[in-house]
């Protein structure tokens, strides 16, 4: 209860901070057309364009993104994915993009969707604890609203890391279902094995993921959904018995105190059968 009385102080005043300069930039006109205000920003730490041109490169060099692919993202958040790919992805491909959290869509329709029409966004009316406790639907029922063999390239980034694992193994589920043969996921987690075990502990770590909740490990009991973690191997076992055709790629991450890492997070890169 301390721990979240505290988070909400500080984001209290954050968003206060925030404002203040969303105010001086908008006066100034130095709002660029395709950045949020920050006070709006809800998808994490670190600059949002730096963040975003980041992961741009990782979805090309680790897991193929063309320029001529149909793209989903899932959990597209307030456009910070999406923003970067505008000038990459062809006209002719296409970019879908769904999130729980309605003001993230509202500002992706509003100011991607005009200026790039292949780039759509839609809200998905689900529950989580943490950023959408009003949701309608429970995650492990959600059915992505595409139809089967969409997609040859998707991503996830920062999502497995709010889910329990019922809802984990829906999405998994649901991501064989709308790749197309020879598809690409790219997706990001927290990920419990030897190395990270023994390392979360030590001040380096940003999450210690010290509590076993129903087959998951969270750094908080009493805000669960706010960082979660799972077992290594019972993710790659999971991809397995989903019908993913061979190993998946794994890109440790410095979550943990790790000197070197290709992101913060822990990367999978896994591909359904062609």
């Amino acid at each position: 209860m301390i721990n979240q009385t505290l988070r909400r102080g500080r984001s209290i005043l954050k968003k206060a901070y925030q404002q203040t300069l969303d105010s001086g930039e908008r006066l100034l006109g130095l709002r660029d057309a395709l950045t949020p205000p920050r006070s709006m920003i809800f998808v994490g730490a670190g600059d949002y364009k730096e963040v975003g041109e980041h992961f741009r490169t990782l979805f090309i060099e680790l897991g193929g993104l063309k320029p001529t692919d149909e793209v989903l993202d899932i959990g597209c958040g307030i456009g910070r994915m999406a923003v970067p790919l505008v000038n990459y992805l062809a006209p002719t491909a296409r970019y879908e993009g769904f999130d729980i959290v309605k003001s993230g869509i509202d500002w992706c329709q509003q100011h991607i969707t005009p200026r790039y029409p292949n780039f759509r966004f839609q809200l998905a009316d689900v529950y989580n604890s943490h950023y959408q406790p009003t949701g309608r639907y429970p995650a492990t029922e959600y059915k992505f609203p595409f139809p089967d063999a969409q997609f040859d390239f998707i991503f996830l980034t920062s999502v497995f890391t709010h889910m329990p694992k019922p809802e984990l193994e829906n999405y998994i589920g649901q991501i064989a279902r709308v790749l197309k043969p020879g598809g690409r996921c790219l997706a990001t987690f927290f990920l419990l094995d030897e190395e990270s075990r023994r390392l979360m502990p030590s001040p380096r770590s940003r999450y210690n993921l010290q509590y076993e909740l129903d087959g998951r490990y969270v750094a908080d009991l009493g805000d669960p959904d706010i960082c979660t973690g799972f077992d290594k191997q019972y993710v790659l076992d999971l991809l397995q018995q989903k019908g993913y055709s061979t190993a998946p790629a794994f890109y440790p991450g410095t979550w943990c105190g790790r000197l070197e890492g290709k992101s913060f997070q822990d990367i999978l890169v896994f591909q359904k059968p062609a």
